[in-house]
């Protein structure tokens, strides 16, 4: 193995791409990274992996779009060509912020999935492919947006997904727990909808990436699933009765309206889970109102 295929280099890549606010830039350095220096590393020993401590936080955000408060995102009509791109473009930016969710799974808990799963490299290698799917993602939704005459930052946008990784940046289990498996789980519900609505604009290009994106967005909260119930049979939790109580310490509500309940069984879920969720549930609607 020659010096260029070291773990600390391709650290170094994971740093420089998280840090990188260029979108395009960003994208073509996970890219590259993934494709063409991970296949070579072999981790070995804990010490491959950073220590990351929870307060450090080297996401690059671009200057544009201009961030707001969720609740003060302007709503604009599915039916103007506006209000449509600025649909599209609600989704590219999730894509985005998904692609810094993926490098910073990788970076700041490679070492504790080593630590307490000995499984440190599946779990690299796991979330760098989740932030390599994303950035094509986000590369497709882009383009199309170009060819309505928009572009990524022309609207503005919300960090609400990225407000929860720094939420749960201080535990594996936690990140595990409400990224993939409650915050872009909701996408899996939401897309076919979408899809819906959008093939009645005749915009079946539009319909065709969000195939992809659905397809992969399954396969990213299958991982979260995965290392969600491994780490909490490691700790000796109740999978179950934990998410259950994650969701009432952070006040959250999962399911807001239809639920795409066959994508979320390909995810990982059971039937079950989903049904003891949304009973879990109306007790935190009660007290949220």
């Amino acid at each position: 193995m020659t010096a260029l295929y070291t773990p600390q280099y391709l650290w170094d890549l994971v740093i420089e791409a998280l840090k990188e606010t260029d979108p395009a830039e960003k994208c073509r350095l996970v890219n590259s990274l993934y494709d063409d220096i991970l296949p070579h590393i072999q981790f070995n020993e804990t010490e491959d992996f950073p220590q990351v401590v929870p307060t450090q936080d080297i996401a690059g955000i671009p200057p544009k779009p201009h961030l707001v408060a969720p609740k003060d995102v302007p709503k604009r009509s599915f039916a103007s060509e506006e209000g449509y791109a600025a649909t599209l473009h609600a989704i590219a930016h999730i894509e985005f912020n998904a692609i810094n969710l993926g490098l910073d799974a990788a970076w700041r808990f490679g070492r504790a999935a080593q630590q307490e799963l000995g499984e440190g490299a599946v779990f690299v290698r796991d979330w760098l492919r989740v932030a390599r799917e994303e950035s094509t993602h986000f590369t497709l939704i882009n383009q199309h947006l170009i060819t309505l005459g928009y572009q990524y930052g022309d609207f503005e946008g919300h960090a609400g997904l990225w407000e929860m990784a720094q939420a749960t940046a201080h535990d594996i289990w936690e990140r595990m727990a409400l990224v993939p498996r409650v915050l872009e789980a909701r996408g899996l519900d939401a897309t076919p909808v979408l899809q819906e609505k959008i093939a009645q604009r005749k915009d079946f290009a539009a319909v065709r990436i969000l195939d992809i994106v659905l397809r992969d967005e399954i396969g990213h909260v299958s991982i979260g699933n995965h290392w969600y119930h491994a780490l909490s049979k490691q700790r000796g939790l109740d999978a179950m009765e934990c998410f259950g109580e994650l969701l009432r310490k952070y006040r959250i509500v999962i399911f807001r309206g239809a639920i795409n309940t066959n994508a979320r069984l390909q995810a990982g879920f059971t039937q079950y889970e989903l049904d003891w969720i949304a009973q879990i549930e109306q007790t935190i609607k009660s007290y949220l109102k």
